[in-house]
Parts: C-alpha cells; sequence; structure tokens
C-alpha cells in the first residue's frame, strides 16, 4: 500500500481538504482526512475529451510521453485521419502501439471515411464496416459525424452507421458547426450527443439546451475557449474540455487540458466546475474507466503544485507513476512505418492556369485581357477558425496566366491526390500573407491528399515535389532554402521523439513566418483548406467547393 498527502480537491463534494489517499492494487482503497505539513493538491487526472493523436504528428505512444507530463492519464480519440489514409488497418496500427503505454486511450470508429464522396481518400468505411468495428469492445463511440447535411436530410447510409451506434450501445460524437433552429434539432434526435464545433456562444446554448454536450475546443488552430468558457459555470453538467488537434509545439510549450484549468482560474471560473469539465463529464458521458478521485476508483491522479499555476509534479495512473517532476516514467520503442502514397512529382506546367494566348503582346493583349478576365471565386481564411469566407476578385494575369499576387495576398493553392496522379487542382486563397516562397503538407483534412500555397508556381512545384520524395509530410520552400519535417507513418505522424518533431516543426514555423504570414498556426490553418465539410469555400482535390451549398463550383464567377 502506498500513501499520498496534500490538498485534496474533491470535485464531487466541492470542498477541498488536508488528508491522505491510500492506494493499493492500482485502487484507491481510502481517502482520509488528516493534517500534515504538504501543501500540494492532489486532484483526479484529467481527460481530453476529443482528439485527433495524429495532428500530434507522433504515434500513440510518443504522445503518452508528451500529454503524462501534462497530467492527462486519459483520451478520447478518433483515429479518423489515419483511418482515411489506411482503413481499417490504420485503426488496428494505432490501438496496437497506444496498447504499450499507460495512457488511457479509448479510441473510437470513424463515421466520416471519407467525409465527402467528392474527394479521393484511401479508404472508404462504408455502413457496413462501421458496424463491424462498433461490435468490437476495443472501439468505444462513433465518431464525429461531420457529414450533418447527410443527417439532416437522412441519407440511407448516414442513418444505418448511426442505427449501428445505437444497436451497440454506443455514444455518437457529433460535429455541426453553426447548425441552428430545425435541422439541428433534426441532428440532435438522430442521437447524437455532443458538438465540438460552436462558432458562438449563443450557437452553444442552444445545443445544450436542446440536451447535447459541448465540448470546448482548444487546438493549435481552432480555438474556442474564450468565446466559450462561460459555459463552464453557467451549464458545468454540459461542458467538456478538448483539444481536438494540438501539434507538437502547442504540447510541449503550452500545455494540453492542464493549461485550460490554468486559464479557467485566471478568468475566475469555479475550481470545481472546471475539474467537472475536464474529468467528471468525459468519464460519465463516455463510461471511461477512470478515476475520479473516489475510494474504489483506479487511482488516476495528479499532483500540482497550486491551483493558480496549475504546475504538474507528478501523475499516476491505475497506482502507478508515470510522471514524476520533468520525467516520464515509461519508455517507448519506435514504432514501425506504414503508408500509402502513390504520387509522382509535378511540373510547372501541371499547375499553369492559362487564361490568355502569350504571344500576344501590348494593346492586343489589353484588349483580349478585358474580354476575357472575369473575376474568380477566392477562398478567405479566417487566422484561429476551421471556417472560411470567399470573395470575388480580379485574378493577376503574367504571360497570359493566372498567377500568385502577393501584394494583395491572394495566393495561388493547389491540392492534388496522393493517391494516383490525378490533375492538380487549383484555387486562391487570401490571408495567408506569403509574401515569397510556398508551404506545403501531407496534412490535408480529411482525406489527407497534398495541399500547398505560394508566392510563385516555382516555389509550389518545389514544396509539393519534395514532399513527393518523402512520402508525407510538412515542406517550407524558398527559392534559396528549403526545410520538411518527414511524416513516414502514413504521411501524417513521424516516429521520432515529441521533443524531436515539436522543435523541428516550431523550426518549420519560424520559417514560415519569415516568408510572411503572420497565422498563429499557418500549417494548421493550411490542412483544413481542404476540408469539405466546414463552410464556406474549399478547394479539394476534384476542385473548388462551395459547403453553403454542398456542390462544386467554378474558379470564374458569373455576376
Amino acid at each position: 500500500m502506498q500513501t499520498y498527502q496534500g490538498i485534496i480537491v474533491d470535485a464531487i463534494s466541492r470542498r477541498k481538504f488536508k488528508g491522505e489517499i491510500a492506494v493499493e492494487n492500482g485502487k484507491i482503497i481510502s481517502i482520509k482526512e488528516k493534517e500534515h505539513e504538504n501543501e500540494q493538491y492532489i486532484l483526479p487526472g484529467l481527460v481530453d475529451a476529443h482528439v485527433h493523436i495524429e495532428s500530434s504528428m507522433t504515434v500513440p505512444s510518443v504522445f503518452a510521453r508528451m500529454v503524462v507530463a501534462r497530467g492527462t492519464v486519459a483520451v478520447v480519440s478518433d483515429p479518423h485521419e489515419i483511418a482515411n489514409v489506411m482503413g481499417e488497418e490504420g485503426i488496428d496500427y494505432m490501438l496496437e502501439d497506444a496498447g504499450k503505454v499507460p495512457l488511457k486511450i479509448y479510441f473510437g470508429v470513424p463515421s466520416c471515411v471519407p467525409a465527402t464522396p467528392f474527394e479521393s481518400s484511401g479508404a472508404v468505411l462504408d455502413a457496413e464496416a462501421i458496424d463491424r468495428l462498433l461490435a468490437r469492445d476495443d472501439l468505444y463511440y462513433l465518431s464525429e459525424m461531420m457529414n450533418f447535411p447527410g443527417v439532416v436530410m437522412e441519407f440511407p447510409e448516414v442513418m444505418e452507421k448511426l442505427e449501428s451506434a445505437k444497436k451497440y450501445g454506443k455514444v455518437i460524437d457529433g460535429h455541426a458547426p453553426g447548425l441552428r433552429g430545425a435541422d439541428l434539432q433534426k441532428y440532435v434526435s438522430a442521437g447524437i450527443s455532443t458538438d465540438h464545433e460552436s462558432f458562438t456562444y449563443e450557437e452553444a446554448v442552444e445545443k445544450i439546451k436542446l440536451g447535447m454536450k459541448i465540448l470546448i475546443r482548444e487546438g493549435s488552430s481552432a480555438r474556442n475557449f474564450e468565446t466559450l468558457h462561460k459555459l463552464i459555470d453557467v451549464y458545468p453538467e454540459s461542458v467538456m474540455l478538448c483539444t481536438d488537434d494540438s501539434h507538437p509545439d502547442t504540447l510541449i510549450y503550452e500545455g494540453h487540458i492542464d493549461k485550460l484549468l490554468r486559464r479557467g482560474q485566471e478568468r475566475g471560473l469555479d475550481i470545481y466546475n472546471l475539474i467537472r469539465a475536464a474529468v467528471i463529464n468525459p468519464v460519465e458521458h463516455y463510461g471511461l474507466d477512470v478515476g475520479m478521485l473516489r475510494e474504489g476508483d483506479p487511482a488516476d491522479f495528479i499532483i500540482i503544485d497550486d491551483l493558480k499555476s496549475f504546475n504538474v509534479m507528478k501523475t499516476f495512473i491505475d497506482g502507478n507513476c508515470v510522471y514524476d517532476n520533468g520525467k516520464v516514467l515509461f519508455s517507448v520503442e519506435k514504432a514501425p512505418v506504414k503508408n500509402v502514397f502513390n504520387r509522382s512529382k509535378i511540373s510547372i506546367d501541371d499547375i499553369k492556369l492559362t487564361l490568355l494566348d502569350s504571344e500576344i503582346k501590348g494593346e492586343q493583349m489589353e484588349k483580349q485581357m478585358e474580354k476575357q478576365i472575369k473575376k474568380i471565386r477566392v477562398i478567405v481564411a479566417q487566422d484561429g477558425e476551421l471556417v472560411t469566407g470567399q470573395e470575388l476578385v480580379l485574378p493577376k494575369v503574367e504571360n497570359g496566366n493566372l498567377v500568385s499576387d502577393p501584394g494583395r495576398d491572394i495566393l495561388k493553392m493547389v491540392v492534388l491526390s496522393r493517391y494516383s496522379n490525378d490533375p492538380v487542382q487549383i484555387g486562391f486563397i487570401k490571408n495567408i500573407g506569403l509574401k515569397k516562397g510556398a508551404i506545403a503538407s501531407s496534412i490535408a483534412h480529411d482525406s489527407h491528399n497534398i495541399i500547398a500555397v505560394g508566392a510563385t508556381d516555382e516555389e509550389i512545384v518545389g514544396a509539393v515535389n519534395r514532399l513527393v520524395e518523402n512520402r508525407g509530410g510538412i515542406v517550407v520552400r524558398t527559392a534559396e532554402n528549403l526545410l520538411d519535417l518527414p511524416l513516414e507513418v502514413s504521411g501524417l505522424m513521424s516516429n521520432l521523439g515529441g521533443k524531436e518533431v515539436a522543435a523541428r516543426y516550431e523550426q518549420l514555423n519560424e520559417e514560415a513566418r519569415k516568408l510572411g504570414t503572420s497565422l498563429i498556426s499557418p500549417f494548421m490553418t493550411l490542412s483544413f483548406m481542404s476540408l469539405l465539410v466546414i463552410p464556406e469555400l474549399k478547394l479539394g482535390d476534384k476542385g473548388l467547393f462551395d459547403v453553403t451549398k454542398f456542390e462544386f463550383v467554378e474558379l470564374f464567377a458569373d455576376e
């Protein structure tokens, strides 16, 4: 038997007291009030209610080492990213690697692989596959139902997937950005119980009043804590905390769920409500075998210095200390490499948009331009958000070709399939901010094709071709330099250590900022510009897509 003394924070009875916890065989066998001199605090271990481990760019075992150092003992994880690349084989890869570490990782069954039928993915999980996966005991819920139009319009295959989850008694996660009114009511009545995509406080309240649990998300790009944090005190039983998509530098340098408790304290939120959101609500909602600091519970708890700074001193999972004052107490072996990548290099001609005959010169060209140039649809990115706008803009034309216009911050963007040598799709985007160079990534939600944006065609092609050489990863390209981070596991994850990946990724971010971008997380923002289920305008590997209309649109607009 082991005993631990400190100021015990009991969120269930809503009180703090000096006491002692006794642990035996991985369980808390007693919690007693006891006077002592130890001023450290003992709290239940933290839970991330929704995360894509792949976004950490590390495999689950390496991710575990990063987050236990932040007091996280369990995560509810959607292996949606790798499933889009490798299907069921990818899900099994994540399960196998996660089984090597003490962090409690509860994987769900990805509901939308691919997210839409309007893009190329590496795999398809149809209703039959979803039913088979939900029958498994090692998969705990149906992951975020992003195809909310399919739910509202009652697409047969979508409804079959929902019915399978109900058949096996498994929770259904939601994903419904901006959905309100009658359509939202229909979405909720289909059995969908959570949402992590609320843009506004009012939207979140409407969802809560219909019975949904709201997950307040604070990832590397999409950050909703400032907008939604007051929900924690107003609706304490209906809120959970999650990171959704956090890149390795965020986890290493900023923190995980611990940073949200720290920020909540700074904003005067009730500590017991914060712990309820960070532990109790996700444990109860998903039925997790995770302790909540009660007698008889698994001994999953943390010791911190004080409630204000919330520095984690020790983390315990099932009674075992897995992190102690700066040192993670378990090691991991390098994970095997698995990938699907079938793309050849491209040329300048592949991304050229020819509008005018370049042989025509002077006054003739001007007259032809006046007749032929129409406004183009431009994606308008928003820093820290997954949603985009769109504008109609006259393009820049050089030698008869549509090109990037860094002076107006209107840049050429390309998306191309990583699964075949299909034609490159071309669009334009505003608010990326590059003045020179290009950035590219094989992390492109949700099918994870290749996406790149740049100031010149030459730099875009150079960045894309380095990605092809590496069979996935991240690249920053200028005329003088090229930096990369290979992601050899499915083009999404490295099998290097967390600190190594974080340092390299931060170096790439810094290089991108030198090229002119002021985005909080330029690669994270770029990765969502091909996500065809988040409004308004996106570019997929099959063309420019208007999410509000749920259909492809032409680059040139008829005004």
